[in-house]
């Protein structure tokens, strides 16, 4: 025996699925669960289909920067040295002037909201601890490529954010 979905009456099931007694309000209820399951799944696929590549970039900042701050929890401020009382990702290049190393691992570090946003990213300090954190070599790597104008597609972005997730798992 199963309580019924809607009435909350016992009843015996057909089969271990059925959730609804065969009264004629209760299948009209279940019909409309149903015809409300489809339309949530359309309307699913009907957003997704309809954000846009600046939609993307947002999303994907917002996981690639939680995964920044999950990467280096335990870390000072790369500018000031100091420990963070409010916890940023703070971009070498910036991420509005330089697309190509908007990603990249080796531009974004730890930052205090204090010389991130008020200080600009205190990049003279920046400068001196990021050659440290990542050595010479990869600071020249990532010099030559930081000017190179990106063009961030819809699937790059979703796979961007998918990578990101991953990783915070």
């Amino acid at each position: 025996m199963k309580k019924c979905f809607n009435c909350k009456e016992e009843f015996t099931p057909f089969n271990t699925l059925q959730k609804f007694c065969l009264n004629n309000e209760c299948i009209k209820k279940m019909i409309e669960l149903q015809k409300l399951k489809e339309w949530n799944k359309k309307k699913k696929k009907l957003v997704e289909e309809l954000k846009t590549t600046s939609d993307y970039l947002k999303i994907a900042q917002q996981v690639f920067n939680r995964y920044i701050r999950h990467r280096d929890n335990g870390l000072n401020c790369i500018s000031c040295n100091k420990p963070c009382k409010k916890e940023n990702a703070g971009h070498y290049y910036s991420q509005g002037g330089h697309s190509a190393v908007r990603f990249n691992e080796d531009n974004v570090h730890l930052q205090c909201e204090h010389c991130n946003t008020y200080l600009s990213g205190n990049l003279l300090n920046y400068q001196v601890e990021i050659k440290e954190r990542i050595g010479a070599q990869k600071l020249m790597e990532l010099q030559a490529i930081a000017h190179d104008v990106k063009k961030w597609t819809k699937d790059e972005l979703k796979e961007i954010i998918e990578i990101y997730k991953q990783k915070l798992k």
